[in-house]
């Protein structure tokens, strides 16, 4: 182990140094991140909390109440403004 972590080596061959036991390859996460839509706003842990719930577009975001969502692990509060600010530009908002 050094400074930076334990390296670690995802199925996909990439190495990368972790300081917790979180697997997530940082490399295939960069490459999966959607490019075209409101999820490559948040950050991947909070994109994976949607992904867990089969949240994928704003529709479905907008069937959640804002506490709900914040109760997903990996959900952090400077999420919210970016999911409200998407939902309001689509006309939806969070269900009340």
């Amino acid at each position: 182990m050094t400074s930076k972590g334990t390296l670690k080596i995802c199925k996909n061959g990439h190495q990368f140094y972790k300081s917790s036991d979180c697997p997530t390859c940082p490399v295939c996460e960069e490459e999966r991140k959607p490019h075209d839509s409101f999820l490559a706003l948040i950050s991947a842990p909070a994109r994976r909390a949607l992904e867990r719930e089969s949240i994928q577009t704003l529709e479905d975001l907008a069937k959640w109440t804002e506490k709900g969502i914040l109760n997903l692990h990996g959900m952090g509060p400077g999420t919210l403004p970016k999911l409200k600010k998407a939902l309001k530009d689509k006309g939806l908002s969070f269900k009340s």
